[in-house]
């Protein structure tokens, strides 16, 4: 196994997590549930750092904050570009 598809692996793996995480959060967002579950504070902490960085760009649209949705399509950006450039090498 190449040390390119080990690396290609490993960036699915970290980015799909991320889109797993922000997407919980969306639906987690839609109903009443403790910000002090252990679940809900675990994804807070792993997804405030990416959302708080396009909630600065993006401003909400009245009641609705597009950041996660900003967010995961420029991970998937981030996540291809990635790609092309280990398999560039």
């Amino acid at each position: 196994m190449g040390i390119d598809i080990i690396l290609i692996q490993t960036i699915d793996l970290i980015f799909t997590f991320f889109y797993l995480a922000i997407m919980a959060r969306i639906i987690l967002s839609w109903f009443r549930i403790d910000p002090y579950h252990p679940v809900s504070k675990l994804l807070f902490q792993v997804t405030e750092p990416i959302l708080a960085l396009f909630r600065s760009i993006i401003p909400p649209i009245g009641m609705l904050d597009i950041s996660p949705i900003v967010a995961i399509i420029v991970l998937g950006i981030v996540q291809q570009v990635l790609f092309l450039i280990i398999q560039g090498l």
